[in-house]
């Protein structure tokens, strides 16, 4: 088994990078709130399938009420909050730039985990934060127009806040995760885990969109073919493969691991823009998104 977990960390990265620039072009089309209730729902019958199929159970039945309560809330926090922000980060400043700020992931996760499980935090881990947080600047911040404005965002904003707000509820929500499959006696299926998580989205989003009044934009969205296909392009590779390979990539590796490989898809999304999208990108964005990565890789190098 070893090595699995990297190969699994990697192969969550590749969807990362699939998914975001799916949803990028589903969401400016139909919306990110009637994406993502309607991504969820893919993802769910998606769920339902592959559990059936192989676990003989088409829901999560078999789980304790412990590791329900606890993979819930991490639905709500990761899937429901997070995702919105991030969805809503994806039209308002693309998916590159916004998974460029998700890399700050690790460096949150690790912060959490010290205010909230008391986990230790070595002097390499700092450094690897500030390497971390400096790559994300190099993009997102240039220099001001006037000697009174030294710095300014590249970016809108209010992008680059969702994003954040994005990344910290990913963070909460995958120590949350984890919590909830080591809730029982033995480590919870991955998968039916995702599928606790993607409910109670599900639930949350409902709420919401009826509050919204939203559900004629649901209903329209199916008529935009294109943006439909991907949707379900990302809902394949996203909440379903993706979201379960980060699952599987903890049963075999460390989060730290995981963490730093899954956080590479900034950099697997740059030919995307080059030779996709036909972007042109500065020299300083691709060298910020490589010192991100750096920052960490160094984050978790064993002491």
């Amino acid at each position: 088994m070893n090595g699995l977990g990297e190969i699994y960390a990697i192969l969550t990265a590749f969807c990362w990078a699939i998914t975001s620039t799916a949803f990028e072009h589903a969401g400016k089309k139909m919306g990110s709130l009637t994406l993502n209730i309607i991504r969820l729902w893919f993802a769910f019958v998606f769920l339902l399938i592959y559990s059936t199929i192989t676990r003989g159970v088409p829901l999560p039945f078999d789980a304790s009420l412990d590791t329900w309560k606890w993979l819930v809330l991490s639905g709500l926090i990761g899937l429901l909050i997070g995702d919105l922000f991030l969805f809503e980060a994806f039209t308002q400043i693309g998916a590159r730039i916004s998974m460029l700020i998700f890399s700050s992931v690790p460096p949150m996760s690790a912060v959490l985990a010290y205010l909230i499980l008391g986990d230790e935090m070595t002097t390499l881990q700092i450094f690897g934060m500030f390497i971390t947080i400096t790559g994300i600047g190099t993009v997102i911040l240039t220099r001001g127009d006037t000697p009174n404005q030294k710095v300014k965002f590249t970016h809108p904003i209010l992008g680059i806040s969702l994003a954040f707000g994005g990344a910290f509820c990913q963070s909460l929500g995958y120590i949350v995760g984890k919590l909830g499959m080591n809730a029982g006696l033995t480590r919870y299926d991955a998968f039916a885990s995702t599928q606790i998580r993607v409910i109670a989205a599900i639930i949350g989003f409902t709420i919401v969109v009826s509050i919204r009044r939203g559900w004629p934009n649901v209903a329209k969205a199916f008529t935009y073919k294109k943006a439909m296909k991907h949707t379900i392009v990302g809902s394949v590779f996203g909440p379903f493969i993706g979201v379960s390979l980060s699952l599987v990539a903890l049963n075999y590796t460390t989060p730290g691991v995981a963490s730093t490989l899954t956080s590479i898809t900034p950099i697997l999304l740059i030919p995307i823009a080059l030779f996709y999208h036909k972007e042109k990108l500065h020299i300083k964005e691709i060298t910020g998104a490589f010192i991100t990565i750096l920052g960490v890789g160094i984050m978790f190098i064993p002491s």
